[in-house]
Parts: structure tokens; C-alpha cells; sequence
């Protein structure tokens, strides 16, 4: 089995690690623009040999893990060179304009569009580890316009590595993943920008940081590079979830100014239920 894995970071390299271990005579080849990635990535035991687009025509499975806005270029290419039993996907976290980008390809039945909702805020080779996709969910778009054969392919390799299969379309997963996974995001990242231009002024105010605080603000130590193209390509819904998000804050901060806290504790007790929510996820 040969794999070639496209952009060598967490979720590329973490899937890679996976198939490794399924499959431990598979042979792993890394494609990356940083040679810096590839070196590191062998030495880590990553991936057994670099390689370029030029390999692809023997690929069993192609895997596209590079910032969305670079995969809209890449997987044309990608398509372009591979055999007629390579199946092909890409794990970012926006579909609609990737599923639009290869739309009228002649290899679209090639491609199998993916988001394995999984992840850490750490980015590079070092990123990568086992068994990070167990028990994980991995939507599936557009399923329809892959060929039969790959699609079995594909999703048997996806539940040997401990994955749930949703199926949805590009539209419908941008909309949701918004609200559960870019909001969260952007949340991090203005927290941690509203405590470190206040700690400017109080140097201790990092003295006084629990394990709250780093729980709430750790998304924010994730990669611009890679979330920057996301909210570009999901501006629309992240807007919409950014107006939902604020609305509330306003009206929670008007409860404060007018001293309604019966108020605010009868919101934070709706919102306990996120706990039954969350439990009903991992079961």
C-alpha cells in the first residue's frame, strides 16, 4: 500500500501514524513546500520517504492536509496526476468552496471531500499522534460523486482508524461546523487578545491565570496560517454566528449593569444542559 500524505502536520501526519499501525507494511511518502517538515518528519518516523506530485500515479490513497486556501489550488493537481485507483481526500474544515473547486474535474470521482473533527492547537510533524481520530467523528460530503469502489475504500480506512461516518452536504457542514468549531476559535483568540493588552498594564494578571483560563484561551495558540483561509471561506456563516454570539454577550452584560442577577443565573442554568449534550457526544 502506497500512502502520500500532502502537507505533513497534525491531522496529515496524525492520520498517517494511524495507517502505520493498521497497515505496518504500507509505505508512507511525505509532499510538503517546507523541507524543514519533510527532514522532521522522517526523523520522527512520520513518513518513510519524501517525494513529489510526480509519485502520484502509483498512490493508493492521497491524503490533502494543507491550508484550505492552498488546497484549492493543490487538488486540481493532485487530480490531474493520479491513477485510476487512487482515491483522494481532503480533511480541511471548509467543503463548499473545495467540493466547487473540483466540481467538473475529470477525476471528481477520484475525490471524496472529509472533516475528521478532531485536533489539538499544535501544527507541524511533531503535531502528529496515535489513535487521535478514536472514537472521532469524520463528516463526509458529497459522498454521491465518488465512485463506489473508493468510497468503500476510504470509509473502511476511516472506521479501522476508530472514526464515526456523518454524512452531509458542503452547505450544511459550513453552517454547522461555524457555530461548534470557527466561534470557538475566534472566541480563543479575542480572549487571549483582551487579557494580554490588559496584562500590558498589570504584569500579574498571568499570576492569576488557573486552569480555566488555559482551557478557555488554549485554541488560541492554534496556527493562523491554517485559520485565517477558514474564516475566509466560511466568512459568511462565521458573521451570522459572530452576530448570535455577541447579541448574547450585550444582553448579558445589560443583565450585570441592571443588577437583574436572578436573571443571569436563570441563563447560566439553561445552559447547563450543554453538559447533557456533551455527555450524549461521547457516549
Amino acid at each position: 500500500m502506497n500512502i502520500h500524505v500532502i502537507g505533513i502536520g497534525l491531522i496529515g501526519g496524525s492520520m498517517v501514524l494511524d495507517i502505520k499501525s493498521l497497515h505496518p507494511d504500507a509505505t508512507i511518502y511525505g509532499i510538503d513546500t517546507n523541507e524543514n517538515h519533510l527532514a522532521e518528519a522522517i526523523a520522527l518516523g512520520v513518513i518513510d520517504k519524501a517525494a513529489t506530485f510526480d509519485d502520484l500515479g502509483t498512490a493508493d490513497f492521497v491524503i490533502v492536509s494543507v491550508p484550505v486556501d492552498v488546497a484549492l489550488i493543490v487538488l486540481p493537481k493532485v487530480l490531474d496526476a493520479i491513477g485510476e485507483n487512487t482515491i483522494v481526500f481532503e480533511v480541511g474544515s471548509t467543503k463548499t468552496p473545495i467540493c466547487e473547486a473540483i466540481a467538473n474535474h475529470p477525476r471528481r470521482r477520484n475525490f471524496i471531500a472529509t472533516h475528521p473533527i478532531a485536533g489539538t492547537e499544535f501544527s507541524g510533524p511533531s503535531a502528529a499522534i496515535r489513535n487521535l481520530f478514536q472514537g472521532k467523528t469524520n463528516i463526509i460530503c458529497e459522498v454521491e460523486k465518488t465512485t463506489f469502489k473508493l468510497q468503500e475504500k476510504a470509509v473502511e480506512l476511516f472506521k479501522s482508524m476508530g472514526m464515526r461516518i456523518r454524512y452531509m452536504d458542503p452547505k450544511s457542514h459550513d453552517k454547522h461546523i461555524a457555530y461548534v468549531s470557527h466561534l470557538s476559535h475566534i472566541s480563543a483568540f479575542m480572549l487571549g487578545k483582551t487579557v494580554i493588552n490588559k496584562e500590558k498594564d498589570e504584569q500579574d494578571i498571568f499570576d492569576m491565570a488557573g486552569s480555566g483560563f488555559e482551557s478557555t484561551v488554549r485554541l488560541a495558540k492554534s496556527s493562523p496560517a491554517m485559520w485565517t483561509p477558514i474564516f475566509k471561506q466560511n466568512k459568511k456563516h462565521v458573521v451570522k454566528t459572530l452576530e448570535e454570539y455577541i447579541s448574547n454577550l450585550s444582553k448579558f452584560k445589560d443583565l450585570l449593569i441592571n443588577d437583574d442577577f436572578e436573571a443571569i443565573y436563570n441563563e447560566m442554568q439553561s445552559v447547563n444542559k450543554i453538559k447533557e449534550i456533551l455527555n450524549g457526544m461521547k457516549k
